[in-house]
C-alpha cells in the first residue's frame, strides 16, 4: 500500500468544510487537511490520519478555525477616483438616481478611469484586492464597466488580471460595458448596445480578458430587451452570463437572467415571485449584496424567505465600488446579511464559500474536500458564527491558495 504523503499537512485545526447536508458548518474538530500539489488529498479527524502519514511541510494551525478560502463573487474593485463628494450630496438628502442624472455617478468614475494610465489604475485599486487577501479571500470576480469604451473596459480588465498575479488571488473578470450610458452615446442607448454587442463583446472575448458578461438591467441603466441583447452576443462568443437585477426596481431582472441561464441575478430587492422560480429551475445563484444596499439606506430587503422557500442559492458578495458599497471587507458584509436580511451566520458562510463559488461557475472550490482545489482561510475564532457576529476587525490568521501558502500568521 503507497505511504500517504503530502506537500503540505495542517493540523490542530477545527474545520468548516461546508459540505451541504453535513453537521453545522460541516465542522469536523481536531482535524487535518492533507495537500497535494494544487489540491486536497486528505479531510478528517487527525485521529484517523493514516499511521504512515508524512509531509514535506507541517504547519500547525494552534487550534484557529479553517475554512474554504473565501469568495468574492462580485466586485467593481479596479477604478480611478473615489466618489465621497456625492456620499455627503446623499447625507444632504440627494438620491443615488438624482446624482447619476445629473452626470454623477457611475459618469464620474467612468471619466477618472478613463483619464487614469493602467499603472495609475492599478496602484489605486492594488490597496482594495490587498484588504480583501488579506482576510482570506483566494477568489475575487472583479467587474469592468468604468470604460464605456472597448479600450478602456480593456484596460480595467487587464489590471484585473495583473493584480491577481501580483498579489496571489484568483481573480476572475466579467465584462460589464453594459453599465451606463457613456456620454457621447446620451440618449441614444440601442446605438450603444449595437457597439457593445459589434465592438466591445467580440475584441474582449478574442483577448481572451473576460470570463463572463455582466449587464445592469435597471430603470437609469438598460432595459430587458437591450439585456437579452447583449447576452445573446455574449454566448455567441462562449461567455457565461450574470446580471445585476431588480436593486431599485422590478425590471423582472430575475427571470430574464433565469431565461439565460445566468451564473447569478445579484442585488435582487425588488425580484419577484415568477422570476424567482425561474432562478430555481434554472440554478441560477441569487448575489446579495448589503454594502449597498446599506450605504443607499435602502428598506426594501431582498426577499430571503422566498429564496430560501425556493430553493434558490444564495451568495454574498461586497459589491466594492467607489459609489454605493466602498466595502473591503468580505466578513463585515456577513455580519451584514445577517443583520440587515435575516440569514443565519451558517447561511452567511456558505454566502461567501460555497455559494459564491457556484456564483462564478466554479465547481472546484468553496468546500473543504478530496479531490477540490486546495484553496483554504484560517481563522482565530472560537466558533464559525463568529464571522457573522463580529462588527469589523479581521481574525484572518492565514490563507493557502492551489496549496500554496499565502500568510501564515501567529
Amino acid at each position: 500500500m503507497t505511504a500517504a504523503h503530502f506537500d503540505l499537512l495542517l493540523v490542530d485545526a477545527h474545520l468548516a468544510t461546508m459540505r451541504p447536508n453535513a453537521e453545522p458548518y460541516g465542522a469536523v474538530r481536531d482535524g487535518a487537511v492533507g495537500i497535494r500539489g494544487a489540491g486536497i488529498a486528505w479531510v478528517g479527524r487527525r485521529a484517523d490520519l493514516p499511521r504512515d502519514a508524512s509531509a514535506a511541510q507541517t504547519l500547525s494551525c494552534e487550534g484557529h478555525w479553517i475554512l474554504p478560502g473565501l469568495v468574492d463573487c462580485h466586485t467593481h474593485l479596479v477604478y480611478a477616483g473615489n466618489r465621497a463628494g456625492e456620499f455627503e450630496r446623499r447625507q444632504q438628502g440627494a438620491s443615488y438616481a438624482q446624482i447619476a442624472h445629473e452626470g454623477g455617478g457611475i459618469a464620474s468614475t467612468v471619466r477618472a478611469t478613463r483619464a487614469a494610465s493602467e499603472t495609475e489604475l492599478a496602484a489605486q485599486s492594488a490597496p482594495r484586492l490587498a484588504s480583501l487577501a488579506a482576510e482570506g479571500v483566494t477568489t475575487v470576480e472583479i467587474k469592468s464597466g468604468y470604460g464605456l469604451d472597448t479600450a478602456t473596459e480593456a484596460k480595467q480588465l487587464r489590471v484585473a488580471r495583473e493584480l491577481g498575479a501580483e498579489l496571489d488571488v484568483d481573480v476572475r473578470t466579467t465584462l460589464l460595458a453594459a453599465h451606463a450610458l457613456p456620454p457621447e452615446y446620451a440618449g441614444h442607448g440601442d446605438d450603444y448596445v449595437d457597439y457593445v454587442c459589434r465592438d466591445t463583446i467580440p475584441a474582449i472575448a478574442r483577448a481572451g480578458l473576460a470570463d463572463a458578461v455582466d449587464v445592469f438591467c435597471e430603470t437609469i441603466g438598460f432595459s430587458g430587451a437591450q439585456t437579452r441583447r447583449v447576452f445573446a452576443a455574449a454566448r455567441e462568443r462562449g461567455l457565461r452570463v450574470k446580471l445585476h437585477a431588480d436593486q431599485l426596481s422590478d425590471m423582472d431582472g430575475a427571470r430574464t437572467a433565469a431565461e439565460a441561464s445566468a451564473l447569478s441575478a445579484d442585488h435582487l430587492e425588488y425580484a419577484n415571485e415568477g422570476g424567482i422560480a425561474a432562478m430555481a429551475k434554472a440554478g441560477t445563484v441569487a448575489v446579495l449584496l448589503p454594502g449597498a444596499f446599506y450605504a443607499l439606506r435602502e428598506t426594501r430587503r431582498p426577499p430571503v424567505a422566498a429564496l430560501r422557500s425556493a430553493g434558490v442559492p444564495i451568495a454574498v458578495s461586497t459589491d466594492c465600488n467607489p459609489g454605493t458599497s466602498p466595502a473591503t471587507s468580505l466578513v463585515l458584509m456577513a455580519n451584514m446579511a445577517c443583520t440587515l436580511f435575516g440569514l443565519t451566520p451558517e447561511e452567511a458562510l456558505a454566502g461567501i464559500t460555497r455559494h459564491a463559488a457556484r456564483a462564478l461557475g466554479l465547481a472546484d472550490r468553496g468546500v473543504i474536500d478530496v479531490g477540490l482545489r486546495a484553496d483554504l482561510a484560517r481563522f482565530a475564532i472560537v466558533e464559525p458564527a463568529e464571522l457573522g457576529y463580529r462588527i469589523g476587525g479581521n481574525a484572518g490568521s492565514g490563507a493557502v491558495r492551489a496549496g500554496r501558502v499565502c500568510f501564515w500568521g501567529s
